[in-house]
């Protein structure tokens, strides 16, 4: 799927890969999260996603002229889940819409694992 957008120079298309990609790369950093999990399991196992495939944790929706973005991720042992994901919230929406220059609607978490980390 791509996203495509008309400016007064012309049209610009972003692949959905590229935003995923992106926004994986955000949610990676943010406190508490150790990765993403894959996002299209058929073995019914949640699995660490290497660093450099970030974008098979994240699936991109776009509804009309929004984004709507699903993150399937493992946690640290012992954090606030909430408090983790509000700022994942948080800090993926305000790079992703600068990123894009489009407007995120929804962010959709879903925990999938927990891992304790040395």
């Amino acid at each position: 799927m791509k996203t495509s957008m008309n400016t007064h120079l012309g049209s610009v298309t972003i692949s959905s890969d590229v935003i995923a990609s992106f926004a994986g790369g955000v949610a990676n950093e943010c406190f508490g999260v150790v990765g993403m999990a894959n996002a299209n399991m058929s073995d019914g196992f949640n699995r660490l996603v290497k660093k450099e495939n970030l974008a098979a944790g994240v699936i991109v929706k776009n509804n009309g002229e929004r984004l709507l973005l699903e993150f399937h991720l493992i946690v640290a042992y012992g954090v606030n889940i909430k408090t983790v994901t509000d700022n994942l919230i948080s800090t993926v929406k305000f790079k992703v819409e600068e990123f894009t220059g489009l407007p995120v609607e929804k962010i959709n978490i879903f925990v999938d694992g927990v891992k304790v980390i040395d």
